[in-house]
């Protein structure tokens, strides 16, 4: 097989690139591991920024998310007893969209096998070579048999798991990681959310988020050790959590728990995020911790610029795009691992804290509910960044 870019990876990122090549009039192939039924029903974060959704919408892969996702203007933040909402349109004239990340993979495989794209799925024994010449190839299995794709370039949009990072030479790469003392234990429940916008909980019992899928159904999180064995918490256990730590602000009405997991926080990032012609993007670069939502956005910021990039690349023999791809992409990871650290130290209570620490988050929460300034400064990085 032969094509432009090769990309490894049907998450968010690969699709929405080829999905962006596609519009550009550059070839690509996907592949992925695992069965289209498999990404297609993977639950994972669910909150879009202002610029994401736009893009979707003038891509051409936004109609049903116009028609089913929910679009809010704000959220509260919760601590002693009270509920604070900011509004993020009248603060900075943008809002957010929940809408899940596997809807938004749904309606990318749709556009893409509708436009004649190719996407394999279930492959394994997956291969990058010669990546540092301008004959790159990968090879893999699929249905049974050995294939090689050659191309011009490679993307690794393949998860923090994947096989691209791990491929690049020895002693290229920088790794900067946290991993964080506690987990989020996460409920998908079939009971309407306690408010029509996303809430921010503190309690000294430890964070809670409460937002939502549907009006019908809520996705609910508490705080729990990082190694929590979920078998500790029974549906009972949980409700009961969820209401202390609401703290009285709303009324949360049960109902039956579909789904429940428990997962581990971390930060991580690589440089650079390219070699040679193999780029990196999405978790395969780079993770954050869930509290500030930056995980998709940041995928699709990052293909959003490498597209640009081989468009300049082809149309315009131009490769400068390239060559600084690394270096644009980072500047705005930083700035969401410092947003989704910040959001993270305040609402989570930590193993190690003293009262001290306590008394200085309660501190920072009361500064933001009753200061526009620091209002608008969290409503511009929860909303998304100004985009390149």
């Amino acid at each position: 097989m032969r094509t432009q870019v090769g990309i490894i990876g049907a998450g968010p990122a690969g699709l929405m690139l080829s999905h962006l090549l596609h519009l550009q009039g550059i070839d690509s192939i996907v592949i992925e591991n695992r069965s289209r039924e498999y990404i297609e029903q993977r639950i994972r974060a669910g909150l879009i920024e202002q610029w994401a959704s736009d893009m979707l919408t003038e891509t051409g892969v936004g109609d049903r998310m116009a028609r089913e996702a929910m679009f809010h203007d704000g959220n509260y933040l919760c601590f002693n007893g009270e509920a604070h909402h900011l509004n993020f349109r009248k603060l900075v004239g943008k809002g957010i969209t929940i809408y899940g990340q596997q809807e938004v993979v749904k309606d990318l495989i749709d556009r893409r096998l509708a436009d004649g794209g190719q996407i394999l799925f279930e492959v394994d024994d997956t291969a990058i070579h010669d990546f540092g010449t301008d004959k790159p190839s990968i090879t893999f299995r699929h249905d049974g048999k050995d294939q090689r794709i050659d191309c011009d370039f490679i993307a690794g949009c393949d998860g923090f798991h994947g096989i691209c990072r791990p491929g690049f030479p020895e002693g290229e790469l920088t790794f900067y990681d946290r991993e964080y003392p506690f987990g989020w234990l996460g409920i998908l429940s079939e009971s309407p959310p306690p408010d029509d916008e996303l809430m921010y909980a503190y309690h000294d019992r430890g964070f809670a988020l409460y937002t939502m899928r549907s009006p019908t159904l809520a996705r609910l999180y508490i705080q729990v050790a990082y190694d929590e064995d979920i078998k500790n918490w029974p549906d009972d256990r949980i409700w009961e959590e969820l209401h202390i730590r609401l703290g009285g602000t709303r009324k949360l009405q049960e109902g039956a728990i579909l789904q429940k997991g428990v997962t581990s926080m971390r930060s991580f990032v690589c440089e650079p995020m390219q070699t040679g012609r193999l780029f990196l993007a999405g978790d395969s670069a780079h993770i954050v911790p869930p509290t500030g939502a930056k995980g998709m956005n940041l995928a699709l910021a990052d293909v959003r610029m490498l597209a640009r990039a081989l468009d300049a690349f082809y149309t315009k023999n131009k490769t400068d795009l390239l060559e600084g791809y690394s270096k644009t992409c980072l500047e705005r990871v930083w700035k969401a691992q410092r947003f989704s650290w910040w959001m993270t130290q305040i609402f989570h209570v930590f193993p190690d804290e003293v009262p001290f620490d306590r008394r200085r988050q309660l501190a920072e929460l009361d500064y933001i509910a009753h200061s526009t300034a620091a209002q608008t400064s969290l409503a511009e990085q929860y909303t998304g960044l100004p985009i390149v």
